[in-house]
């Protein structure tokens, strides 16, 4: 009987390895992004998406790796082999799944219009015809925006990253930026260079382009790493460490998916 008691234990435990048998994550992200990746002042990578990745390490019982590359370079360089997950704030979208696949939803960001106050300006192509509008190179707000207010005379204009769209919006060279609100929020209206400006109107809609949610983008194929990182999803979803993280790095915003 006794031996028998071995034998389940043992293949219990077993079990449970095989569970987590995955033993690094390799993340790839533009870390110019804040609050979700950027570097502080010793040139460490933080955020909320950092800490993210960090927490589902611990429940995979996995070290962590990180590859920077600008927005527009993850998917190909996810092709290429140079990581196995983009973490970066990604949307999942039905163009982008057809060239990766993707976790679960994990937490969803609206995308609104930042610009400065008084201007009359509102997220509409009637609103913004004959204006400049910045956005980041590679992102949904850039094809939102190309799709719904390019055709009807507003110009956008592309960057590589979102620090120089909020750099040319003060020197005046564009008008606003369409982008998702707690980057706008974090990365510029609470900093000095965001005084005066403002959220402009409610959040832009459009389920196609924008999304069912944030989720780590992955290779087709890699079934085994998405089924260990769903179950590591659902964990830090149920356990409140999202909804800390959440807490933690932004404000007012319901970043829930269900």
């Amino acid at each position: 009987m006794k031996k028998i008691h071995f034998l389940f234990a043992t293949l219990g435990l077993l079990a449970s390895a095989s569970s987590w048998a995955i033993s690094v994550i390799h993340y790839g992200l533009e870390a110019e992004y804040p609050p979700f990746e950027s570097k502080n002042a010793q040139g460490e990578l933080v955020g909320f998406d950092i800490e993210l990745g960090k927490a589902i390490c611990e429940k995979m019982q996995a070290k962590c790796t990180w590859t920077e590359g600008s927005f527009d370079t993850l998917i190909p360089a996810l092709n290429t082999k140079k990581f196995d997950v983009i973490n970066s704030a990604m949307n999942i979208t039905e163009k982008r799944m057809k060239a990766i696949d993707f976790t679960n939803p994990i937490y969803r960001i609206p995308t609104q219009l930042i610009a400065r106050e008084g201007q009359g300006l509102a997220p509409t192509a009637e609103a913004l015809r004959g204006k400049n509008i910045g956005v980041l190179q590679g992102s949904i707000q850039e094809v939102y925006a190309k799709a719904h207010w390019q055709p009807k005379g507003v110009t956008i204009t592309s960057y590589k990253d979102q620090n120089m769209v909020y750099s040319d919006m003060v020197m005046g060279r564009i008008d606003g930026t369409l982008v998702m609100a707690a980057a706008g929020q974090s990365g510029f209206l609470n900093t000095p260079a965001g005084k005066g400006y403002a959220f402009v109107g409610k959040p832009v809609s459009d389920p196609k382009i924008l999304g069912s949610g944030i989720g780590f983008g992955l290779r087709k194929g890699d079934t085994e790493l998405k089924d260990a990182l769903n179950k590591a999803i659902a964990e830090v979803q149920s356990d409140g460490t999202l909804e800390r993280l959440a807490q933690k790095f932004f404000t007012g915003f319901d970043v829930s998916v269900n």
